[in-house]
């Protein structure tokens, strides 16, 4: 499956479930991963390295008392994933900036939730659509 359509495909199962099925997430790190480490060698020590400073800091948040502010491990899993193929495309200018327009839009989102008296929102469509615009922005 492509990255394009396992992105697709988590955004749709985040919205209606509030979950990220750890099937589609692989396939999201296959199906983008594996064509950008081929394309960009020389990113792959570095993209690694996003992955695993994302991965972690999200799981901190995540492991906080009280629910971890909203974060599950699918959204832990999905950042990680997403910094690996931020760092593959566009090196850190793309994750940096990939990560911080995702929690812009999750702001603007729970923004949103609160005044309409939700008290849980996806994160998963805000990390995609961040990483989306970190790429197109970067590049």
């Amino acid at each position: 499956m492509s990255g394009g359509a396992s992105a697709l495909l988590l955004t749709l199962v985040d919205l209606r479930e509030l979950r990220l099925p750890d099937p589609l997430i692989a396939a999201l790190a296959l199906g983008a991963g594996i064509p950008l480490a081929v394309l960009a060698p020389g990113r792959i020590a570095a993209a690694l390295l996003a992955a695993g400073l994302v991965g972690a800091a999200y799981l901190m948040i995540a492991l906080l008392p009280g629910r971890g502010l909203g974060l599950g491990l699918g959204d832990v899993k999905l950042g990680a994933v997403l910094a690996l193929v931020l760092g593959l495309a566009g090196g850190w200018p793309a994750v940096v900036a990939g990560l911080l327009l995702a929690h812009l839009i999750g702001a603007g989102v729970a923004v949103v939730a609160l005044a309409t008296r939700r008290r849980v929102f996806p994160f998963g469509p805000a990390l995609l659509l961040g990483a989306l615009a970190g790429v197109v922005t970067t590049a």
